[in-house]
């Protein structure tokens, strides 16, 4: 096999189905990386228009083998290309032999040279003969030269290309012969960077000038100058030698100086005049806040909330009547509507056990949101907990355009400017974590840092503790927590991915940071994905190679969609989606602020809407204009040509910079602003900026100890479970449930029903026998309610993934099953559905549960005038939970999923 086209490397399962029904010839076939086995590799081979798995193992000594039916002998090989040969014959176990090899498509190149996937369908296969290799230089070459129009190092690209034409194979076939040194690369990037040694002798030499004027003995030298080594000796080491001789110089000079002129205030006496030393600043608190409202139809009042004292002074204008003063502890409820944004019912309790509802219209909907936060967060103060169980989370990303910051981020970290902004009300209210993305961050990563944390000082009187900070190039992520909160964050995990050209630069990629926060996990990811217009796939490309790449959350989750691995997953960056529209239309458009007519040519709008990318995440209300692309140092023109080298190319304005989140179901998370500055303009972006209000849990204590009593035990039952999957496997599956309530992973058996009539699904069955009772560590309805399971569909022959899905315990707790019904992903593409009955079984005396803060607060349409006075509501009977937060609307229709219709013939 010459070139090892069959060879796809990393692709997903439906990736390969999907080139095999295209292939469509009995004995079609393709490798592909193993999912469940390191090392290991997949044949898939299509017979009768199913798709057969098998899977390729290793043994002790690096040995392949096919795994097949009992009764076959085992043959190993010691290289991929002659284990495909031998079963290129009949009878070797196989469904069928290997006839037709399934190529690897070369993938389009984007905008900057970067291809989709690495160096294209050319790539070598583990352990091919020196011969598949012979074309590599030739390859590597032309790629270069595709290159080379946009890069001003013409001295070094001819460097390079000398090394791709002459000598790369040399460091291949070293590689091959177990010598990893890739010694001719070594001394071509030496003789390369040459040009380097006079620049850093230049500056090398006016440090150390420089640090002995402050540090008359001996200054710390390389060891290289006093060997005198102005003579451009090409080894790479000293390079590396002299730029971290550079790099100590400048990183010590500072404290040098100051040290030097310590000793000299002191040596000659001088007296400097005194300065107070400023006590650190306290946390502010907060002001009375005042909100002009409606009542009833025409009467208008002001509302008073005093977040310290932990009271709401309603006062009616002009009627003579006392001013009424509401304790928190007697509000029971705040109810939002819908469908008029600008008006809020508060329910309170009185001493005769009857409750007051008044409804109060403010003057515009963020006013009510204002007060609404207000609310919640003088419940939070008073109510004498341990542990929070609601947090404010604060993500924001901005490309910088590789400019120095302007000396104030104030707008971008209090959430002011367009869109759906903060009050001015509750602006300056510390967030208690801190997330901010950047790219094209030319600041150095201590600098940045340290920039942040004084901006929120000087904002919020806090000095925040940095939990994470990651970098790759000039993409930045950094995560700030309250000082308070540092002692709940474990279990801290940063990761990045890498897909600039050939999937090795990191000009483009992404950064993530994943922890818990007492029993909550979280996982951000800040990304740059590719540019241009044209590149839609390829940015498609680049957010499935960082799903699957990006190294974050429990390792025991693994196997699991990166998107299902956390209780709140939040990714943003600059996602470099374009509009599809005339500039001169988005222009028109922007003027008159008419958005929607945008969104609906919007590039990751109709992807998110096709299934492409993004799959069930959420994103805000976007109620701004494009952030991309400004004149500098206004925001008052979009500068949407640029001159390249290949002519003119167009960046029309287009929301580039996004923020989305996924959690999991049945939890609370709600979007409080999504908006960019107007005021910051050292960028071609702007910077953007959502906050959220997320519930968490801390470690369950329960009033019982466990197996203090036999009956203590909670169960998790099944009466059936229903799989379809996109798929022309005829494989058998099993499901793997995982949890953290769970003491281990727990296995079906396999499956008991299978239909496979329709071509491209395969439909599978488990009856209740065939499924496990799960016994949850803890028995306590109050614990079992923030838990989540994750399933995972594999089959029995390869053990990968078919798909993955989480299920809410809280929506089964009752003394019936209860139905549900959900999608399966696997690697960011829906893979197909699952439906069934399961029933959580709560012992009696475990019952107990409480209202969650936020459960205080809830949506509702508007309805009929309310009554002056109305019983109090009952508290929810302690045997179930609801099936969801009040603070969260309903969906407006039940789900459905269409792959249904097709095996049960609904029209």
């Amino acid at each position: 096999m010459a070139a090892a086209g069959w060879y796809h490397r990393d692709i997903s399962q439906v990736v390969a189905e999907g080139l095999l029904a295209k292939a469509g010839r009995d004995g079609s076939f393709l490798v592909r990386d193993s999912e469940s086995v390191k090392g290991a590799y997949a044949l898939c081979l299509l017979f009768q228009r199913h798709v057969y798995t098998y899977r390729i193992l290793p043994d002790d000594e690096g040995l392949l083998s096919v795994q097949t039916i009992q009764g076959i002998q085992v043959k190993c090989f010691r290289t991929l290309p002659d284990l495909i040969g031998a079963y290129q014959h009949p009878n070797s176990g196989l469904v069928t032999p290997l006839l037709h090899p399934v190529h690897r498509a070369r993938p389009d190149e984007d905008s900057d040279g970067e291809d989709a996937r690495g160096w294209g369908h050319t790539v070598p296969c583990p352990g091919a003969p020196p011969s598949s290799r012979t074309h590599i230089p030739q390859q590597l070459h032309q790629r270069l030269q595709e290159q080379v129009h946009s890069s001003p190092a013409s001295d070094f690209m001819g460097f390079m290309a000398e090394y791709l034409t002459h000598h790369v194979q040399l460091d291949l076939e070293a590689l091959c012969h177990g010598h990893p040194q890739l010694r001719h690369l070594s001394t071509a990037l030496a003789t390369a960077c040459r040009a380097l040694h006079s620049e850093i002798d230049f500056t090398l030499a006016g440090l150390e000038t420089l640090a002995r004027v402050f540090d008359p003995p001996v200054s710390p030298r390389s060891p290289a100058r006093e060997q005198g080594f102005l003579g451009s000796d090409p080894d790479l080491e000293l390079l590396l030698n002299k730029i971290s001789a550079v790099n100590h110089l400048l990183s010590s000079l500072e404290k040098k100086v100051l040290k030097s002129l310590q000793e000299t205030v002191t040596r000659h006496n001088l007296a400097l005049p005194s300065v107070a030393v400023a006590p650190p600043p306290a946390a502010r608190p907060l002001a009375v806040q005042n909100f002009e409202v409606k009542v009833g139809k025409s009467q208008r009042a002001a509302l008073t909330v005093d977040v310290e004292s932990g009271t709401v002074t309603v006062t009616k204008r002009g009627s003579g009547s006392p001013e009424e003063v509401i304790p928190q502890d007697k509000i029971l409820q705040l109810i939002k509507y819908q469908s008029v944004q600008s008006k809020a019912r508060l329910v309170c309790a009185r001493d005769n056990q009857k409750s007051l509802s008044r409804d109060f219209i403010f003057p515009s909907a963020r006013k009510r949101e204002a007060f609404c936060q207000l609310l919640q967060l003088m419940k939070i103060q008073h109510s004498n907990l341990d542990e929070p169980e609601l947090i404010s989370v604060y993500v924001g990303t901005w490309n910088m355009g590789s400019a120095p910051p302007p000396r104030s981020l104030a707008s971008w970290l209090t959430s002011r400017g367009l869109g759906r902004t903060q009050d001015e009300t509750t602006a300056c209210i510390p967030h208690d974590i801190y997330v901010i993305g950047t790219q094209e961050n030319s600041l150095g990563d201590r600098e940045w840092v340290e920039f942040l944390c004084a901006s929120l000082k000087t904002l919020m009187a806090i000095d925040y503790r940095v939990v994470a900070l990651q970098c790759l190039w000039s993409i930045k992520i950094v995560v700030l927590v309250k000082p308070e909160h540092q002692r709940r964050i474990s279990h801290i995990h940063t990761s990045s991915v890498k897909t600039g050209i050939a999937n090795t630069l990191g000009n483009k990629g992404a950064v993530g940071v994943s922890f818990l926060f007492n029993g909550t996990s979280f996982g951000f990811v800040n990304c740059h994905l590719a540019s241009g217009s044209e590149k839609t796939h390829r940015r498609n490309q680049n957010y499935s190679d960082i799903l699957h790449s990006l190294a974050l959350g429990d390792k025991r989750l693994g196997g699991f969609d990166l998107t299902l691995r956390f209780t709140h997953l939040f990714w943003f960056g600059d996602l470099n989606y374009r509009l599809d529209m005339d500039v001169q239309d988005i222009l028109t458009h922007v003027v008159k602020k008419e958005f929607q007519a945008l969104l609906a040519a919007d590039q990751l709008t109709l992807e998110r809407e096709k299934n492409k990318v993004f799959l069930r995440f959420s994103e805000g209300d976007i109620s701004f204009p494009p952030t991309y692309r400004y004149e500098r140092g206004t925001r008052d023109t979009y500068v949407w040509q640029k001159s390249k080298p290949t002519g003119m190319r167009i960046n029309v304005p287009s929301w580039c910079d996004r923020i989305l989140w996924k959690s999991h179901p049945e939890t609370h998370v709600v979007c409080n602003s999504y908006g960019c500055t107007d005021d910051i303009v050292t960028s071609d972006h702007s910077p953007v900026f959502a906050t959220f209000e997320v519930g968490v849990t801390s470690q369950f204590v329960p009033k019982e100890a466990p197996g203090a009593s036999p009956e203590a035990l909670a169960c998790i039952e099944w009466e059936s479970i229903e799989v379809i999957l996109k798929t022309s496997s005829r494989s058998k599956c099993y499901i793997e449930f995982h949890s953290y309530c769970l003491e281990e992973m727990q296995r079906s058996g396999e499956n008991t029903f299978q239909n496979c009539d329709i071509p491209g699904f395969l439909k599978l069955g488990w009856s209740s026998k065939h499924l496990p009772v799960l016994n949850p560590i803890l028995p306590d309805l109050e614990y079992l309610g923030d838990q989540h399971l994750l399933l995972s569909i594999k089959g029995v022959e390869s053990c990968e993934s078919y798909g993955e899905c989480c299920l809410a315990v809280r929506s089964a707790i009752g003394s019936t099953a209860q139905q549900f019904e959900t999608f399966l992903f696997h690697r960011g593409e829906e893979t197909g559905s699952v439906r069934g009955w399961m029933r959580v079984r709560v012992p009696r005396g475990r019952c107990g549960t409480r209202e969650r803060l936020y459960e205080w607060i809830s949506f509702e349409e508007e309805d009929a005038e309310p009554a002056a006075e109305a019983p109090v509501r009952p508290k929810p009977p302690p045997q179930r939970l609801r099936s969801r937060p009040r603070s969260l609307p309903e969906p407006a229709t039940g789900y459905t999923n269409p792959a249904y219709f097709i095996f049960e013939g609904v029209p």
